[in-house]
């Protein structure tokens, strides 16, 4: 079966000089035909972020059509009934088209040392939640009795819209891509090179044949920086300082400049790579700029997409 190419758009903090650019944004991105919206998940820092869930609640009441997401909520740092409950409202009210991401958070987040939260425990504490919100969803009464989690007769209403909300995992580590093969419905990458997300896809088909299951072709992901322009515009430079403080990363590696050929080629090494879903971040600081950029993707960079990769026809069953 052909894959589906779909391409989205996120943001890691918050690059927007108003509230009204932002939605202005949000508006833009719903009504030029991107996928999705993302939100990068950080609860403690000096540079502006908003809070994810309480972002995608927003988005969802200012949309019809567009899909959003969190790439991806830090599971370790929060409590499971609450996250199962915070998903399964935002999917009911937006008619499903929430796309929940789960991982165990950077460990460069300043969230562990500030919040004195343990990182030795934050992949035990996440593949625990990740079990009780995945049976909450289903409708379950839960008792549990976990190492880090007890649960006596809990459960949720109202359940998702989405009859099996996906469970899009990330993190490249080696027990990321055993907790994807076991419980994941897809697989959403972060600061990848093409090749090194080739590699935890194959990684994911491995250990799926030893667990049985099976994950969709499209359902693997991929994100990068793009930027119609280069790294001497104005404002560039302190986005990219930014993000390699935040990440340990040099952007240079990452992120895709110049002008929509570029964006294409890069898009192409993921695609070959094995990718089909697309979150892509602008590098612009401002209302302005932030408007601009996503204006590029939208006139520029989406039909090119849709022309070469052509979405498959639905058959009718």
């Amino acid at each position: 079966m052909a894959r589906s190419i779909a391409v989205g758009i996120g943001i890691m903090d918050y690059p927007f000089d108003t509230a009204d650019g932002f939605w202005r944004w949000v508006d833009l991105c719903e009504q030029g035909g991107i996928d999705s919206i993302w939100q990068t998940d950080r609860l403690v820092s000096r540079t502006p972020f908003l809070e994810c869930m309480t972002a995608l609640a927003a988005i969802a009441g200012r949309t019809r059509r567009i899909k959003f997401g969190v790439n991806v909520v830090s599971v370790a740092m929060r409590e499971p009934v609450l996250l199962a409950k915070q998903c399964a409202t935002i999917d009911v009210l937006s008619n499903g088209r929430l796309l929940p991401g789960f991982g165990i958070g950077s460990p460069r987040g300043a969230e562990w040392s500030a919040m004195h939260l343990d990182t030795t425990t934050r992949g035990r504490k996440t593949d625990e939640a990740l079990e009780i919100i995945s049976r909450l969803w289903s409708g379950e009464v839960l008792d549990y009795a976990g190492r880090h989690f007890r649960l006596t007769q809990a459960s949720i209403a109202p359940l998702p819209v989405q009859p099996d909300l996906p469970l899009w995992i990330g993190g490249s580590s080696e027990a990321a891509i055993k907790r994807t093969a076991r419980i994941g419905t897809g697989w959403q990458a972060g600061a990848e090179t093409p090749a090194a997300v080739g590699e935890v896809i194959a990684g994911i088909k491995a250990a799926l044949a030893e667990t049985g299951r099976t994950i969709e072709e499209d359902h693997y992901g991929a994100a990068f920086g793009f930027r119609f322009g280069g790294p001497d515009d104005p404002g560039v430079a302190a986005v990219m300082a930014g993000y390699q403080a935040r990440t340990g990363r040099d952007p240079r590696d990452l992120f895709a400049m110049g002008d929509a050929a570029v964006i294409m080629d890069r898009l192409r090494a993921y695609v070959d790579a094995g990718a089909s879903k697309f979150i892509l971040r602008p590098v612009a600081q401002g209302d302005a700029d932030m408007l601009a950029q996503t204006r590029r993707l939208v006139e520029d960079v989406l039909p090119q997409v849709a022309a070469t990769w052509p979405r498959p026809r639905k058959v009718a069953a």
